[in-house]
């Protein structure tokens, strides 16, 4: 991750191999172009760029278009760098057009030593956006290159944020900090995405979980195949059988003093996901190693909450396991008993990720929290219904379900509500169990909510406990090309809204 600082320096002024301007397509089809930010630069590099130039050179805007140039000494820095923030519907681009317009320059200027952003900026809320943008466009994952491809180009080292001088007053360090610490959490969650399953497997998933909060607040529980026996955590074991690496269920627990609120969450943790004896089709199965993402990005969320010493108290659960075929792997027809003593009756073994968040669900019930969030890459139907950028929510408190989107929407992630209809939860009986595993092809991935819904515990007056469903099947893993700040591979996505959301708890209790 780049070293991010701010200055009040005039562009012209700023120490940098590459100075980044930002240029907004046209409002409207067949006009021109805008520099923004133009009265703040010297008058011969804004003549230079002018709006007949900018067509000539073919800069139109677009978002995540960058085109550099050289500035023929009109500024300190050697190079111009354009990038396109997309149409912009005010005066100036909202902070999440300004994060991706930073991290598509930071991404592509990789290479660069040092870059210097002088985007719009009029408030601390989009300074914030900008640097972040750039700490997230800077990830590389090589951690497995033996030998450098042809073109790999070393991240962005330093990056400068460009703000006037009143936000200087503002509490720049705090800005800063959160920058850095939003930036590795992220940067944690697609590193262990990206491992293969060679490497990630059950016991050194959580292994990793360990280190990761070494140091924190956090207290960390796992329990192995002997416990999770001993406990009746038949989800987790059933996913488990086929596999020779057995699984296991990380808690994590951070519960600093004085806490206004708790919060647990859930992630669904599948380290490599063949499908079991409903084995899935060989295309797309390498992709198979991402579907521990949810688990990923809880891991992730707890940690950054102990290092922001965010006065909410947080839970989390990562429910860990391989999905393999083999003589030992459950059979379709096979009823497990989860924790609690609930039965399911395993239709599809490839519907795995609910079995063993049911175990982790009802862990997390008997805590007692306000708030219970589940994560997890859960359906191919999500992906139909809502593409590979968007996720869904899912819950069985309206205000909840809201404050979700809402925090998303805070943070710069993509979310949308979906409903949990009570008449598709019909598929779900069993003729010899409690409930089957899947019920109803059509609304798939409403149906695995309902499902994941049965196993959410009370409060203490008996009422359920407020739980969202987030299904991040398509944003979790990027297969298509880089954009913005997201990289191909594993996003990191719902660490920022799941983190916003705790920050909303810490600020206004639950």
């Amino acid at each position: 991750m780049p070293v991010v600082s701010l200055t009040a320096d005039r562009p012209a002024d700023v120490a940098a191999d590459v100075l980044v301007l930002a240029v907004a397509a046209p409002p409207e089809p067949g006009g021109d172009p805008v520099l923004l930010g133009a009265d703040a630069l010297p008058e011969a590099l804004s003549a230079a760029l002018a709006a007949p130039v900018l067509r000539a050179l073919g800069v139109g805007g677009r978002a995540d278009s960058v085109v550099r140039l050289p500035s023929a000494g009109a500024v300190a820095a050697p190079v111009v760098a354009l990038t396109g923030v997309g149409r912009v519907a005010g005066a100036v681009p909202d902070a999440e057009a300004l994060r991706r317009a930073a991290g598509a320059a930071v991404r592509e200027l990789a290479g660069t030593a040092t870059v210097a952003l002088a985007l719009p900026v009029a408030s601390a809320q989009e300074a914030s956006a900008v640097a972040e943008g750039a700490a997230l466009g800077a990830y590389a994952f090589g951690e497995y290159r033996v030998k450098a491809a042809a073109g790999d180009r070393t991240p962005v080292e330093n990056v400068t944020v460009l703000v006037p001088e009143g936000l200087q007053d503002w509490d720049a360090d705090g800005l800063l900090d959160r920058v850095r610490i939003v930036g590795e959490a992220v940067a944690l969650t697609r590193d262990l995405v990206n491992t293969p399953p060679s490497d990630l497997y059950p016991e050194s998933f959580a292994e990793r979980a360990g280190v990761a909060v070494d140091g924190l607040p956090v207290a960390v529980t796992v329990l192995d195949d002997e416990a999770l026996a001993g406990g009746g955590y038949g989800g987790i074991l059933g996913v488990g059988k086929g596999s020779v690496r057995p699984p296991r269920l990380v808690h994590l627990e951070y519960a600093p003093e004085g806490a206004h609120g708790s919060v647990a969450l859930v992630g669904k943790g599948i380290t490599f996901d063949s499908g079991g004896l409903s084995i899935k089709p060989a295309s797309g199965m390498a992709d198979m190693k991402s579907d521990m993402a949810g688990a990923a990005a809880v891991l992730a969320t707890v940690v950054a909450a102990a290092r922001l010493r965010l006065p909410v108290r947080v839970g989390g659960w990562l429910a860990i396991a391989e999905n393999m075929p083999s003589g030992t792997a459950q059979r379709p027809s096979d009823v497990l008993t989860t924790r609690g003593g609930r039965t399911v009756e395993v239709l599809n073994t490839d519907a795995e990720g609910r079995l063993v968040m049911a175990d982790a669900l009802v862990d997390a019930s008997q805590t007692k929290p306000d708030l219970l969030l589940d994560v997890a890459t859960l359906t191919g139907a999500q992906v139909v219904a809502l593409g590979n950028r968007v996720s869904a929510v899912m819950a069985n408190d309206d205000a909840l379900r809201e404050r979700v989107v809402r925090a998303a929407g805070e943070a710069g992630e993509q979310v949308w509500p979906m409903p949990l209809p009570p008449e598709l939860r019909a598929g779900l009986d069993s003729p010899v169990a409690d409930i089957a595993n899947i019920g109803e092809r059509f609304g798939g991935m409403l149906v695995a909510g309902l499902f994941l819904a049965e196993f959410v515990g009370t409060r203490e007056d008996g009422e359920r406990i407020p739980w969202a469903h987030l299904d991040i099947a398509g944003p979790a893993y990027n297969t298509g090309s880089a954009h913005g700040y997201t990289p191909v591979g594993g996003t990191g996505v719902m660490v920022r809204t799941l983190l916003r959301l705790l920050e909303d708890v810490a600020a206004n209790g639950a």
